[in-house]
């Protein structure tokens, strides 16, 4: 005789909860009662009753007792009314059932009709009938679906544990009934696992053993789901219920499952009872050993499992909040939704998760997949500091001190004087901005990092600083940008270092500040005049790349010619005129005025516009000889040499048909316009 047991045989996932927390709820003290049968198990019904937790039929028995909802919910009536006899209320309604109630309110609160498919006296259907906000039709079959009245619009859902077969065969009748069909599958994704796995398993088993109460609707369409495919299939609601006989004459392969409502211990006592029936048959092997045999089949379905442990398991069901897990062990693993990583999971997915706790305080296996992402993000991350790597985050808030910021989902603590290599004043503005960090210190331990932006941008900026560096050499010419001005000079931004041009290197003219030669932001090409790596000095020129004044000064300027210029320095012997930037000339006190003066004062001051002559030119010494007086007496005798302007004649013609009157008048007129000449 060979034994095997469904994998999701026993507590699901609602019932399970629910049964927790009554029992943790009779260890308060607190007087309690569960509104109905908490379950369909009449010995786990008994065995609360006993522990205080007693079943009433209605909310007005409650007396302001605390009240627990079982799993299959109420409707909002029995909530108020509950709530409205002081009673305080323990809701314990299963997640698929509130899903479908959700589904329900929200559908029909324009008053649409809705088709609840499922068992009419069931209190999960009553329960859910109570959410709708328009008429509720309940059908079981599609015989009962064909007598219902033609829809314009209806929403279509369904008991959680009803079977899939049905309702799919309803659900096609009601596609012919409705025009307008809104169609829901709430079918529990767990009773849809357990039916498909129970069915799979009695296809091939020769007899059947269906585990729960019998006035389970759950525990019963397993039963007639199993006997459908394996005849001999019996449904017991204990182990001293299997017949004696139920092992004999070489059953060959006998399945075992139980219903949703059926305890754990239950569910073993009949395991237990078919090692002690399999221990009859096989007399030729020692008893213990048979026994022990047996029992490894069991315990081999059931793993052990410790916290930290990393599992590979198959999603069974799926929440709105959580997700439960098969890992092969005596109770399936939940994981909340905030520790799945991939949110798109689905039933029978295979997914890698990590053993959080094995009991939570409610009997529950807790599980995560988040912990082996950040754990594999945690040590990919220490390799990189082991690598001496910078890291890639993004700032998420401004705390007291300074940034957390996120590194592969792994917090990290930025302090503020690690920001920047200047003061930040606002912290907050590097919330949500991309950064690169270096870690510079860690607990292990506390899986905690410390990380600088500082060192990040110091090394990048010394690195950057040698390449460039390495690349210049003196007497080359390279292109710059003006970042800032002093009073002695301009600095100019080559790529990541700065250099200087002095004020003197500037112009091949006298500067009185850099701003009149560039502005900051200003594009420029200078060239290196000296390099001071161990000083980490550049000096620059930015004339040197300008014409020099003197080379062409002869051509420019020839002698004898008058030019234009401005006084710009006043001396005992002469003044100095700039006829362009860098290039001045002389103009000796003997030539500042056509006579005799005794200070240059007297003729000319500095800044004024003159007309001088070039006397001589003499670009080796740099030197321009000047003459105001000359430049005046040529002018005026330019002026002495200019013709007069002749005088106007004006003669008067007379033809044979003038008249005298005619030619008085166009006499008169002729000597008033000399008259006219003359005075102007």
């Amino acid at each position: 005789m060979a034994v095997e047991i469904a994998a999701h045989a026993g507590f699901c996932m609602g019932v399970s909860r629910a049964v927790q927390a009554a029992e943790a709820a009779a260890e308060e003290g607190i007087p309690s009662c569960t509104l109905g049968d908490l379950i369909h198990n009449p010995a786990v019904v008994r065995a609360l009753a006993e522990k205080g937790l007693e079943p009433i039929r209605e909310p007005g028995e409650a007396r302001g007792r605390r009240v627990l909802i079982r799993s299959h919910g109420v409707s909002p009536d029995v909530l108020a009314e509950l709530r409205e006899a002081g009673c305080e209320v323990m809701d314990l309604t299963c997640p698929f059932v509130e899903r479908l109630h959700r589904i329900v309110a929200e559908e029909t609160a324009d008053g649409s009709p809705v088709i609840l498919v499922g068992e009419r006296e069931h209190p999960e259907v009553r329960g859910t009938a109570g959410w709708a906000g328009g008429p509720v039709f309940v059908v079981s079959d599609p015989e009962e679906a064909e007598q219902l009245p033609s829809f314009e619009k209806a929403l279509a859902v369904t008991q959680t544990t009803f079977p899939r077969e049905r309702w799919e065969a309803v659900l096609r009748v009601l596609e012919k009934k409705v025009r307008q069909l809104e169609e829901h599958c709430t079918i529990c994704s767990a009773t849809q696992v357990r039916q498909e796995e129970a069915a799979e398993l009695a296809s091939r088993a020769d007899r059947m053993i269906v585990v729960g109460g019998r006035n389970s609707a759950n525990t019963r369409k397993l039963f007639e789901l199993c006997r459908a495919r394996c005849p001999e299939t019996i449904l017991v609601e204990c182990a001293a219920e299997i017949p004696p006989a139920f092992a004999n004459k070489d059953p060959g392969l006998i399945g075992i499952t139980a219903g949703a409502s059926t305890p754990t211990d239950s569910l073993k006592e009949v395991v237990t009872r078919m090692s002690e029936l399999e221990n009859k048959e096989l007399t030729q092997t020692p008893e213990e050993e048979n026994n022990e045999d047996f029992m490894q089949q069991v315990e081999a379905t059931m793993v052990r499992i410790r916290p930290g442990q990393t599992v590979t398991g198959k999603v069974v069901q799926v929440t709105d909040d959580e997700v439960s897990v098969n890992i092969g062990y005596k109770a399936d693993g939940l994981i909340k939704r905030e520790d799945l990583v991939d949110q798109d999971v689905k039933l029978g997915d295979e997914i890698e998760v990590e053993v959080v706790k094995v009991n939570d305080g409610e009997g529950n296996v807790l599980l995560s997949q988040r912990n082996i992402v950040n754990r594999k993000a945690w040590d990919a991350l220490m390799a990189k500091n082991e690598a001496g790597e910078y890291v890639d985050a993004v700032g998420k808030e401004a705390v007291k001190g300074g940034l957390i910021a996120l590194v592969d989902g792994i917090r990290a603590f930025v302090p503020a004087s690690q920001l920047s290599q200047r003061y930040v004043e606002k912290i907050s503005e590097f919330v949500g901005k991309d950064l690169k960090l270096k870690i510079i210190e860690v607990d292990e331990q506390k899986k905690r990092i410390v990380a600088s932006r500082k060192a990040v941008v110091a090394e990048e900026a010394a690195a950057k600083k040698k390449e460039v560096w390495d690349k210049l050499e003196e007497g080359m010419v390279i292109h710059g940008i003006v970042r800032r001005l002093t009073d002695f000079g301009a600095f100019v931004d080559l790529g990541g270092v700065d250099g200087l041009i002095h004020i003197t290197d500037l112009s091949w003219g006298r500067v009185k500040h850099p701003s009149d030669v560039v502005k900051p932001n200003q594009e420029v090409d200078v060239k290196i005049l000296s390099l001071d790596r161990e000083r980490d000095r550049i000096q620059l020129g930015y004339k040197q790349l300008q014409p020099r004044p003197w080379d062409n000064a002869a051509e420019k300027y020839p002698e004898g010619s008058i030019v234009q210029g401005k006084v710009v320095r006043i001396t005992d012997f002469g003044a100095f005129v700039e006829l362009e930037p860098g290039l001045d000339g002389l103009v000796h006190i003997s030539q500042c005025a056509r006579t005799r003066i005794a200070k240059v004062e007297d003729a000319v001051q500095v800044g004024q516009t003159v007309n001088v002559k070039v006397l001589s030119v003499d670009p080796e010494k740099k030197r321009i000889s000047l003459s105001i007086r000359q430049a005046l007496e040529d002018e005026e005798a330019l002026n002495a040499e200019a013709p007069a302007e002749p005088e106007a004649e004006y003669e008067v013609v007379a033809t044979d048909e003038s008249t005298a009157e005619e030619l008085t008048e166009a006499v008169e007129a002729v000597e008033e316009a000399a008259a006219e000449e003359a005075k102007e």
